[in-house]
């Protein structure tokens, strides 16, 4: 593990509740373990790692970010979402595919919701021209995938929507496309939420 990620590590750690560990693993359970760090805690840490790490450019905030989610701890998968918040401004369309890994794999609405509307719907509003294209189509094909990354392609534009801007059309489509699915059997208890936001904003 690289130095930053050894220091939110260990500041996680450090800052971690028994009571509170037994709680989240009980909330969430899905092979997740925790620390019991607050969530503030979590965002105090990614911040001092970016001050105490200054500089980190794209492939390594990228890295450290697939680092930290590598282990299954809520903590650390949560500071990896802190992270790409802070830094979706250098986030590419081609990282869609790191973040469908997380996306997958996270499986929780506390990770793939924040995912979606603090990282993947930021990431989209600041692409313009073929990679605006490019990321929008990965999106499409997440309306054809499992539930979680459909969730996920629901939500992305919820933000860019609500402040006038965004792809309407596009937006409306992929709703359709829910609407459908969820008059067959599938886990509608994952996709019903997002429907019903992205309904909201339209």
């Amino acid at each position: 593990m690289g130095a930053a990620g050894e220091f939110i590590d260990a500041a996680l750690r450090y800052e971690g509740d028994g009571y509170r560990a037994a709680d989240v693993v009980e909330r969430l359970g899905g092979g997740l373990e925790s620390y019991g760090s607050s969530v503030g805690a979590v965002r105090g840490t990614v911040r001092d790692a970016l001050r105490k790490f200054r500089g980190m450019e794209h492939d390594e905030l990228t890295a450290l970010a697939s680092e930290l989610w590598s282990v299954p701890v809520f903590e650390r998968r949560l500071a990896t979402v802190v992270l790409l918040q802070a830094s979706v401004a250098v986030l590419k369309h081609t990282d869609l595919t790191r973040i469908e890994g997380f996306v997958r794999s996270g499986r929780h609405a506390e990770l793939a919701d924040p995912l979606a509307t603090d990282v993947i719907g930021p990431l989209l509003d600041h692409l313009d021209g073929t990679a605006r294209a490019k990321a929008e189509t990965v999106l499409d094909r997440w309306m054809q995938d499992e539930p979680w990354l459909r969730r996920a392609a629901l939500l992305a534009p919820i933000r860019e929507l609500g402040a006038g801007g965004g792809d309407v059309d596009r937006a409306a489509r992929r709703l359709s496309v829910a609407l459908d699915g969820l008059q067959r059997p599938a886990p509608i208890a994952v996709v019903e939420p997002a429907v019903e936001r992205l309904r909201a904003v339209l």
